[in-house]
């Protein structure tokens, strides 16, 4: 096991790791809990979710945090209740009553009200948000007590499907979204839509691009055989098309030099016997290396 604060005794324990994490820890408590089963500090995560939240947590472990930036950005994936009638000061279930609203709702309306909000939309992140403004996030600001003015967010929603459960003021939601969409606040907005308020409760994350709740491990099943949900470092770009290059190529590309002309977009994965080496980007229509793996 790492010493604190030092490199000796580390594991060397490299790869991708997806948690189902359960409610009541941060995202950072997994990460803790995965150094100290993995015996190293180099661990990260991929996208905070709330203590509350549960579900898909994607971790890089040793060379693997070298490519979190490359899962981050991903589309994400949500359950969750829309709670009508009760407006709270975090829009989820942790936070105090606001405001009450006497609400009748009819399936059709609110499913039809969820559909203004798919597409490109703007958001006003909330206040108990990670966001940073002047150098302090914004849920600090909001421990202290404090509301500040928040510009509003371009986010993209791809679904936001609702469907009614045995409580009359209470429904479920799935949404399919770009990263940095707050759900919360689509609960909350929803609620403003059809004249009164709501808030969110039972937030579980479905997926993260690709990865899945049928990916994930719960956190102390983990625990017990730590190596054995620990996959491929390369696993991480599986979202990301790939190629095998030669020698030559090979070459140039650890040296970090332009491919030449690309007719193509986005990021592309270059392989060489089987070992990632790069990821580049179609940039002004010439291919360039984003990140260049360090290799052993």
């Amino acid at each position: 096991m790492a010493r604190r604060g030092g490199k000796k005794n580390d594991s060397g324990a490299t790869g991708c790791l997806i948690i189902d994490k359960p409610a009541g820890c941060t995202s950072h408590d997994v990460v803790d809990r995965v150094r100290r089963a993995l015996g190293t500090r180099k661990v990260g995560h991929a996208g905070t979710l709330d203590p509350d939240a549960t579900g898909v947590l994607v971790l890089g472990v040793g060379a693997g945090t070298k490519l979190l930036q490359f899962v981050t950005g991903a589309d994400k994936s949500y359950v969750g209740d829309v709670v009508f009638g009760v407006e709270t000061s975090t829009l989820d279930a942790a936070g105090e009553v606001t405001a009450t609203h006497e609400m009748s709702l009819e399936a059709d309306a609110v499913s039809a009200a969820a559909a203004t909000f798919i597409g490109d939309i703007e958001q006003i992140p909330p206040m108990v948000s990670a966001i940073k403004v002047d150098g302090k996030r914004l849920h600090e600001l909001a421990r202290e007590g404090k509301e500040i003015e928040r510009e509003p967010r371009p986010v993209t929603v791809h679904r936001y499907d609702t469907e009614p459960t045995n409580d009359p003021l209470v429904y479920r939601a799935t949404v399919d979204c770009g990263s940095g969409t707050y759900v919360r606040s689509l609960a909350a907005d929803l609620g403003t839509a059809l004249g009164g308020g709501a808030h969110l409760r039972d937030l579980r994350r479905t997926a993260v691009g690709s990865f899945t709740l049928d990916d994930a491990v719960a956190l102390d099943a983990f625990e017990a055989e730590p190596l054995q949900a620990l996959a491929p470092v390369r696993s991480m770009l599986r979202d990301l098309p790939a190629i095998e290059v030669d020698d030559t190529v090979a070459n140039q590309v650890r040296n970090g030099r332009s491919l030449g002309e690309s007719a193509g977009s986005g990021r592309l994965v270059i392989v060489h016997n089987d070992v990632v080496l790069a990821i580049y980007e179609a940039i002004d229509g010439e291919l360039k290396p984003v990140k260049v793996l360090p290799q052993s």
